[in-house]
């Protein structure tokens, strides 16, 4: 499908298609980590989607889950613990935990779409982008709009915005051709359906798109649908096999 799709934000700027990593790619790379960046990195991403947690002294760690087991070492909750009590975690291949900070400033090449999991990682999360000076490169996103609205008071236009679920309702009524307002995002970043109903149809990417809004589809490991998707003209992919969603996209002519 052909688009008329121009970004309105730096972070979307750029040639072609968007290849999110997923975690780092959690179904290749152990998720959130190190290993994982450096790998999709060598790979040829430029974009990373990531979750961040805070912990009780205000520290911004890039990690999922509310507690240590599934991926780590540790025990209990991220969020009631100081930072100090996270030095000693390890996760799979002996890596500490990730901040934040330290993504950033690691790997200055890369754009990060960043999940803030809590309200109580909201508040220091934009602190530390606001003090990084790193908006051009970064994108907000939550399932909570909540968050996202005070987000984007807080940083203001600079700031890239990705869709809360009121948002994609908006949209979704939007291509319906119901009359609603555009919301105040950069992409439209959706599931395959939502509620049963399909979202990434070809009335919603000509919507987004005709308003400078991208649409991203996640997480998508199939190499079927991949490809399905492609061919309708989504414009990015967000998967936990970088290597798998790079071989398909080169194969596509949109890498």
């Amino acid at each position: 499908m052909k688009t008329t799709f121009r970004p309105s934000h730096p972070y979307l700027a750029g040639p072609g298609f968007h290849a999110f990593a997923h975690r780092g790619g959690a179904l290749e790379f152990p998720e959130n980590s190190r290993q994982a960046f450096r790998a999709v990195r060598d790979l040829g991403y430029r974009f990373i989607e990531i979750d961040v947690q805070a912990t009780s002294d205000g520290q911004v760690v890039v990690f999922h889950d509310d507690t240590l087991e599934r991926t780590t070492d540790g025990r209990g909750v991220v969020s009631a613990q100081r930072m100090s009590d996270l030095a000693g975690v390890r996760m799979e291949g002996g890596e500490p935990l990730l901040t934040l900070a330290e993504a950033l400033e690691d790997y200055p090449d890369m754009r990060f779409n960043i999940d803030i999991k809590t309200d109580q990682a909201l508040a220091p999360t934009l602190a530390l982008l606001k003090a990084m000076s790193c908006l051009e490169r970064v994108c907000v996103a939550s399932f909570s709009d909540r968050r996202l609205a005070i987000a984007k008071a807080e940083l203001g236009r600079e700031l890239c915005v990705s869709s809360g679920p009121r948002s994609v309702a908006a949209l979704r009524f939007g291509s319906w051709k119901m009359p609603v307002r555009t919301p105040d995002v950069a992409c439209a970043q959706i599931p395959l359906t939502q509620y049963g109903v399909p979202l990434a149809t070809r009335g919603f990417l000509r919507h987004c798109n005709a308003r400078g809004i991208a649409v991203h589809v996640w997480t998508i490991d199939d190499e079927a649908e991949m490809r399905r998707l492609i061919r309708k003209g989504v414009n990015g992919l967000v998967t936990d096999r970088p290597a798998l969603l790079k071989r398909v996209a080169q194969e596509e002519g949109v890498w």
